[in-house]
């Protein structure tokens, strides 16, 4: 994880956030899962709240669920299950509205006050059985240390938990911004990337809530690719209890770039850890774009070169072939002089200049070679074409993933 000046890494998770708790527990959504499968994440009081979806035109139940739930702007409480994505199910909607209504009664809040979510295989029927039979354990397991049990329960193919929070101040006191995501595979930013639940205690309404929300997204969640695979059921979610008991955040001041600030060290984390996690990976890929003459070329050039499986390809090779950098920023979209672009590769191992101006220089291949053995690889690009700039992570493309996508029903 990269730590942010005056936004330290802390203990706690989700959890961090004052008046938040979390659990998780094993409810063989999937039978003869062993794993923790189905997770909650409460707050004592009601909170403010927001949420960014997938934009593929199939969507998983859940997200209809949760969009009517949140359109006050408020919500206390988090189900999500992993295992079975409701995902084109003719009841996915009642089956949602279940977990809602089972996860309200075990914790006395209002049903409406309910975010549901849920990740797994597409278009198998999802029983709410599980669910019934273990809400009342799933409810006995929260507690303000159970970060982690809700993390777990979220993964799929995952191999890591990806958790983390932060600290800072605003108007002298202490607050904290904490978060658990899942995300490995059908991957591409296209409003998101993954279940991702974010909790803090900052005092900030909906409206600007959701502002800092779709703002962070931009440069995190959308800029992470693992295989191009846009998902049914992405989801980001964020509530905010208030409890630090900063002055409210009600406009774009200082304290509310202060708060958009802390948010993205959160989301930039939990994105880098996605994309580290890609189903099969051994490297995360890094893409910085330097000098673009506007942010959207940046971002394009940065993600189709991420997106580019020839250049995956070659990363998991640790083989220095830059023409497949070359090809994939041709095609990106936007106007800028791909004579003037200049390419470095560089990991902890070195740096490796391997084209100016459009065309290749000399470079050692064995140097090359050490450089991209590494387990985090940079790929940086000058345009040389303006002062924009951005950043997009994604992964190396290796057998392992054909094998994992191959027997995923399995």
């Amino acid at each position: 994880m990269i730590e942010f000046e005056n936004y330290p890494l802390c203990q706690g998770g989700v959890c961090a956030a004052k008046g938040f708790v979390a659990g998780g527990v094993n409810a063989e959504i999937k039978p003869g899962n062993k794993k923790r499968d189905l997770a909650v994440i409460a707050c004592e009081k009601k909170c403010t709240a927001a949420a960014l979806y997938t934009q593929n035109k199939v969507k998983g139940a859940p997200i209809t669920v949760t969009k009517e739930h949140l359109a006050d702007g408020y919500a206390q409480a988090v189900i999500v299950n992993s295992g079975n994505a409701n995902t084109c199910n003719d009841n996915g909607i009642e089956i949602a509205t279940e977990m809602c209504r089972l996860c309200a009664e075990g914790l006395k809040l209002s049903e409406n006050d309910i975010i549901v979510a849920s990740t797994g295989v597409i278009g198998q029927k999802l029983s709410i059985d599980p669910v019934k039979n273990n809400i009342s354990a799933l409810i006995s397991s929260l507690d303000s240390k159970s970060s982690t049990l809700a993390c777990e329960a979220i993964m799929t193919t995952d191999t890591r938990k990806k958790e983390l929070a932060i600290s800072f101040e605003l108007d002298g006191k202490v607050c904290h911004i904490g978060g658990i995501s899942k995300g490995s595979g059908m991957i591409n930013p296209n409003m998101a990337t993954m279940l991702a639940f974010i909790t803090t205690d900052a005092d900030i309404n909906s409206a600007m809530l959701e502002k800092a929300l779709r703002t962070v997204t931009a440069k995190t969640y959308n800029m992470v690719s693992v295989d191009g695979d846009t998902s049914t059921n992405d989801m980001v979610c964020i509530m905010a209890s208030g409890l630090a008991g900063n002055d409210p955040i009600t406009c774009e001041d200082e304290h509310y770039l202060t708060f958009v600030n802390g948010l993205y060290a959160v989301m930039m984390n939990l994105a880098r850890e996605t994309a580290r996690d890609g189903e099969g990976a051994t490297k995360l890929l890094e893409c910085v774009v330097n000098n673009a003459p506007t942010e959207k070329v940046a971002k394009s050039v940065a993600l189709s070169v991420i997106n580019s499986s020839l250049l995956k390809a070659a990363m998991f090779a640790a083989d220095a072939n830059w023409g497949r950098i070359l090809c994939a920023i041709g095609y990106a979209e936007g106007d800028f002089d791909i004579n003037g672009v200049e390419v470095i590769l560089s990991s902890r191992a070195g740096s490796v200049k391997v084209c100016e101006k459009g065309a290749g220089v000399e470079f050692s291949e064995d140097e090359a070679f050490k450089v991209l053995s590494e387990d985090e690889i940079k790929i940086i690009i000058d345009l040389h074409s303006g002062n924009d700039n951005a950043i997009a992570w994604g992964c190396d493309l290796t057998y392992e993933y054909v094998k994992i996508n191959a027997e995923y029903r399995s």
